[in-house]
């Protein structure tokens, strides 16, 4: 596999490098970042660990991005995703690594923001030639499947000519994230989070001439961490979608790029049997969110006065140097990247950068 140059990657080298997670069984992981410390982080990360990564925004973090105190919501999640998304392209080449650019779920309340994301991007690429997102996520699951195909259509005949890749969501997955899904979709029992086969192999059969994409094919998927036996992941569901749209189309193994949304919390033996089935990416939030605020929590502890006087009400020592806020900022950003390197070795993508 040939090296690609470091910085956001689309069009041909994103499907390189997806390619290459396939062939070499493993997974990048995809974080959602709310600002510029975890991105940063993320992006620190990925370098330490000479391996390339995914970096996505919900709608919640896009709108985190562009600040609480913006009235109108509607324009925060666009602009957040916008601002988030030139910071990358700004920086990601100067950390020596691959980056994709990605925007997590939409469901139908928020497809007019999916749409002015595109709008977005056809601008960017008008001007840059190049797409200011590398993907995005489409997630009618909760549709019908003609309903969630069509709507994923018409999406790809408008992002392929920017060079822009689509992932959509087969199945549902548990759990309730950014104001998309329920935590009542939680059971090990519930038919809605395993996807079917032939589901799989029609979105194949509709999405394959338009352009590229990759499937979200839930198999007992929830998002994030919960008391055990309520999760019960079947990646079993994933070698069988890919064996059908292998054998009907006489395709090379695992034809499809799959994505594990829900990592957080997931036993790292179901991870590694997933690998094997062409998954490329593996969504973590809540584990990193913990990653960030765990170390905060500790110092905060651990330095407790600093927090209620700016001096020592006893001896008058300053305390400017503790409650600085880079220093308790950088302690969340050093616990995104040990949270992280543990997901680099666990998907087995650390020192295979393309860059």
């Amino acid at each position: 596999m040939g090296k690609l140059q470091p910085g956001v990657v689309y069009g041909d080298d994103y499907k390189k490098l997806v390619d290459a997670c396939r062939e070499g069984d493993y997974a990048l992981p995809a974080v959602n970042i709310v600002g510029t410390n975890s991105l940063n982080a993320v992006l620190e990360a990925a370098a330490k660990n000479k391996s390339d990564v995914i970096i996505q925004l919900s709608n919640g973090g896009a709108q985190f991005f562009a600040g609480q105190g913006m009235e109108d919501d509607f324009k925060a999640r666009v602009l957040g995703a916008v601002s988030a998304a030139q910071h990358v392209h700004l920086l990601a080449k100067h950390y020596g690594v691959c980056v994709v650019l990605h925007t997590d779920h939409a469901n139908r309340k928020f497809l007019p923001w999916l749409e002015a994301l595109v709008d977005e991007g056809e601008a960017y690429y008008k001007q840059h030639g190049k797409p200011l997102f590398t993907s995005h996520m489409l997630d009618l699951s909760e549709e019908s499947l003609e309903e969630n195909l069509a709507e994923s259509e018409r999406l790809l005949k408008r992002m392929a000519p920017l060079e822009m890749s689509l992932e959509i969501e087969l199945g549902c997955t548990g759990g309730e994230e950014d104001g998309v899904g329920s935590d009542e979709d939680i059971g090990a029992d519930n038919p809605k989070l395993y996807t079917q086969p032939e589901d799989v192999l029609q979105a194949y059969d509709r999405l394959s001439p338009l352009g590229h994409f990759s499937v979200a094919a839930s198999f007992g998927n929830v998002h994030g961490v919960y008391k055990p036996g309520n999760v019960k992941l079947r990646p079993e569901i994933l070698r069988e979608s890919q064996k059908l749209v292998q054998e009907t189309h006489s395709l090379e193994k695992n034809p499809l790029p799959l994505v594990f949304h829900g990592g957080s919390g997931s036993e790292k033996a179901k991870i590694t049997e997933s690998l094997g089935y062409g998954v490329f990416k593996m969504n973590i939030d809540t584990d990193t969110q913990f990653a960030f605020s765990k170390p905060i929590g500790e110092y905060v502890e651990a330095n407790s006065k600093a927090f209620k006087y700016q001096v020592d009400p006893e001896d008058g020592s300053p305390y400017k140097k503790l409650y600085d806020p880079r220093k308790v900022l950088r302690a969340g950003e050093l616990g995104i990247v040990e949270r992280l390197t543990e997901a680099f070795k666990d998907l087995g993508s650390t020192g295979k950068s393309l860059a």
